[in-house]
């Protein structure tokens, strides 16, 4: 069963996703997620600490699309690729979700701490760089501790790409990634 700090950080993300960041409101909270007029103030006092507890929600959301991922001993660079595409089409079938950040990382460009949140120290960011440095290591990439934090990013904008239905094929630009490791 949810609890309310969930229910509160799901509004958060509804709104962040469909209103933009301006519309992480406690008020508007509140409503969102059926809950009497100021439950919100009692989960998260500032807006800043509103934001700080949707952006920890994304981040555990982020992990669940992950958790249960198996990286075999040796694949190909192209197996490599389409298993990386299908994390990323798990990921960004919780299409709220990836809009909510990316509006909260372009907001937070002058909030370091966190934007770092949402980025490079969130909770899902570790297990993604040891997952990512086990799947360039089963398919023989050279160093790959070096090149794993390039292919987190990689994939977090090509999530934004796809987020936004840009007209990226982005199986195409992993696999080009992927074929072109030393």
């Amino acid at each position: 069963m949810m609890g309310r700090r969930e229910r509160i950080a799901d509004a958060g993300i509804r709104l962040v996703a469909t209103g933009g960041p301006h519309a992480l409101t406690h008020l508007k909270v509140d409503a969102e997620a059926g809950l009497p007029r100021g439950s919100t103030s009692y989960y998260a006092r500032t807006r800043r600490d509103l934001v700080r507890l949707v952006a920890l929600r994304l981040s555990e959301g982020s992990h669940n699309d992950v958790a249960e991922l198996d990286i075999p001993d040796a694949m190909s660079r192209d197996e490599a690729a389409s298993l990386v595409l299908g994390v990323m089409e798990s990921m960004a079938a919780r299409r709220p979700a990836q809009a909510a950040r990316f509006w909260l990382m372009f907001e937070l460009r002058e909030d370091p701490e966190l934007r770092r949140a949402l980025s490079t120290t969130a909770p899902v960011r570790a297990p993604l760089i040891r997952l990512a440095e086990a799947l360039l290591g089963s398919c023989g990439v050279e160093d790959p501790t070096v090149h794993a934090p390039n292919l987190v990013g990689l994939v977090d904008a090509l999530l934004m790409y796809r987020t936004a239905d840009a007209p990226v094929d982005v199986g195409s630009v992993l696999r080009a990634y992927m074929a072109g490791l030393d």
